[in-house]
C-alpha cells in the first residue's frame, strides 16, 4: 500500500497535452488551459508533446508562447504512439502534480482549481472530472438524441473503478508514478487502452482515484465522428481489447465473458425493435451488440479490429 499523500505546501501543476495533427483544436485547448483561475493556490505550466514527426503543432505552440504569462513547453515524440507521447510529457513535466487533458478538449476556467481543491479535500492519488461533448450546430441530431458520446457522471467524492478512469481529464500526484519511464505501456500505443492499463496498475497498488463533477472539460465532436462507421470501429476495437484482457483473467474473465454472451440476444432484439423509430434509438443497441460480439471473438483469439 502506498504511503498516504502528504499535504503539499507549494504546488506546481504540469498540464500535459499530447497532440497529433490537430493544430486548430490544440489552439483552443491551450487558450482554455492558459486562462485557468488559480486563486494563488498553485502555479502551473503546460507541456505539449507533438506526436507528429513533422512537428505540425510547433507553430501553434510558438505563437502562444509569445507574451503568455503561462509557461508553455514544447517537445516532440516522433514515433506515433500515444503511450510514448504521454511518457515523454511526464518526463518533461516539472510539477509535483500532473494533469492530463486531450488536444480536442477545452476546460472551463475553474477546471484546475476544482481538481486541486478536490485533491486536497480527499487526499487521493488522483482526481478525475467529466468530459462533455461539444457539438457544432450542423452535427446530426441522432448524435445528441442518442447520447452516443454520453459518459457516466458521479457526485463529487465518488471513488472510481477502472471502468471510469481515463486521461482526458485528470489531476494526479506525481509521487504515485514509479521510478520508471514507461508509466504508460507502449504496447497499447496504437490500440488505445493505455490509460485503462495505467489506472488498473495504480489501483492494484492501492491508490485511490476520486470524481470531481465540477471540473468540466468540453470535447469537440469533429465531423469524422458523425459517421456510424467511426463508432462501429471504436466499439469493435474496445471489445477486442477487453476480450483479450478477459482471456488473461482465467475464471473471473470467463465469468465476465458469459455476461457478454448473454447480452447478445438482448441487444439484437433491442436493435430490431427500435429499427423503425430512428437512428437515435437503434444505433446505441447496435454498438453494444458490436462490442459484445467483438469481445467474444477476441476471447476466442479472433480480433475484428485491434488498432485505431
Amino acid at each position: 500500500m502506498p504511503n498516504k499523500p502528504q499535504d503539499l505546501k507549494t504546488d506546481h501543476i504540469s498540464v500535459c497535452i499530447c497532440t497529433f495533427q490537430r493544430p486548430e483544436m490544440l489552439f483552443k485547448a491551450l487558450a482554455g488551459v492558459t486562462r485557468q483561475v488559480t486563486e494563488s493556490a498553485f502555479t502551473f505550466e503546460v507541456v505539449v508533446v507533438d506526436n507528429d514527426y513533422r512537428r505540425s503543432a510547433e507553430g501553434i505552440v510558438r505563437l502562444l508562447q509569445r507574451g503568455n504569462a503561462t509557461q508553455i513547453l514544447y517537445d516532440c515524440e516522433p514515433e506515433q504512439n500515444i503511450a510514448l507521447a504521454r511518457n515523454r510529457a511526464i518526463q518533461s513535466a516539472t510539477g509535483n502534480l500532473i494533469a492530463f487533458i486531450d488536444d480536442d478538449e477545452c476546460p472551463v476556467e475553474e477546471w484546475l482549481i476544482q481538481l486541486f481543491h478536490a485533491m486536497k479535500s480527499y487526499k487521493a492519488g488522483g482526481i478525475l472530472g467529466p468530459v462533455l461533448p461539444s457539438f457544432p450546430p450542423e452535427a446530426p441530431k441522432w448524435l445528441t438524441k442518442g447520447n452516443i458520446f454520453g459518459r457516466r457522471r458521479f457526485p463529487t467524492g465518488t471513488r472510481l473503478t477502472v471502468r471510469d478512469a481515463r486521461t482526458g481529464n485528470v489531476l494526479m500526484l506525481r509521487s504515485i508514478l514509479p521510478e520508471s519511464s514507461n508509466w504508460f505501456s507502449p504496447a497499447f500505443g496504437r490500440t488505445g487502452g493505455e490509460d485503462v492499463d495505467f489506472f488498473r496498475k495504480q489501483m492494484a497498488l492501492g491508490w485511490v482515484f476520486i470524481w470531481c463533477d465540477e471540473a468540466e472539460v468540453y470535447e469537440t465532436v469533429t465531423p469524422e465522428r458523425w459517421q456510424i462507421s467511426f463508432h462501429m470501429k471504436k466499439y469493435f476495437r474496445i471489445g477486442a481489447l477487453n476480450g483479450e484482457n478477459l482471456r488473461k483473467s482465467s475464471f473471473a474473465g470467463f465469468t465476465r465473458l458469459l455476461k457478454s454472451i448473454a447480452s447478445v440476444p438482448v441487444w439484437f432484439i433491442a436493435f430490431c425493435a427500435f429499427l423503425p423509430f430512428g437512428k437515435h434509438l437503434w444505433i446505441p443497441p447496435m454498438l453494444k451488440l458490436a462490442y459484445a460480439v467483438s469481445c467474444m471473438l477476441s476471447y476466442c483469439g479472433l480480433s475484428l479490429k485491434r488498432n485505431r
